[in-house]
């Protein structure tokens, strides 16, 4: 039996601290949208990545991948947003096999209307403790690690990227000498 590779002081304190945002980030999230009596942290990203995408419509399994959820969890959830009239779902014009997501009108001014608390909260939690550079090493750090766990995610696919950047997983290493 080969020995463990134990993290190191330094592996062990990095990952204690993604563990630590990963477990606090999104229940604080969550109890803030909670608080405003609307909707669940969950709830939002699927009308988030329903207002984002073209025409406002995803396959359900696209949207499924884009909140990483099952498809069974997901369609539970699009038929609780479908009862409150923010979404609706309708086969795919393209192959009738396919269900896709549609985000209603009222969906839309859901999300117009809490999508400033939100980015707010996000701003406070996360990027008003950061500089430029942190940011942009958070970026490059966490895009590594979704190519390590999934080297297709829709993240790489994403319209509102800077085509210019390639795939983390591609990326020459760095010297280790400051930002890029």
């Amino acid at each position: 039996m080969t020995e463990p590779r134990w993290l190191s002081a330094d592996e062990r304190r990095a990952w204690l601290a993604l563990l630590s945002v990963t477990t606090l980030l999104p229940a604080a999230l969550d109890a803030h949208l909670t608080s405003l009596g609307r909707l669940s942290l969950f709830d939002y990203n699927v009308l988030a990545m329903l207002s984002e995408a073209d025409g406002r419509s995803l396959p359900m399994k696209e949207l499924a991948a884009r909140t990483s959820a099952s498809l069974s969890r997901l369609s539970h959830v699009v038929s609780k947003l479908e009862k409150r009239g923010w979404i609706d779902r309708e086969p795919s014009p393209d192959d009738a096999r396919v269900t896709t997501a549609h985000l209603t009108d009222h969906g839309w001014e859901t999300i117009l209307d809490l999508a400033p608390d939100h980015v707010e909260r996000v701003r406070e939690m996360v990027f008003d403790g950061l500089d430029e550079n942190d940011t942009r090493l958070l970026a490059d750090v966490a895009e590594k690690i979704v190519a390590q766990l999934d080297d297709a995610s829709w993240i790489f696919r994403d319209v509102t990227r800077d085509p210019t950047l390639p795939c983390p997983k591609h990326q020459p290493a760095r010297d280790g000498g400051g930002a890029a």
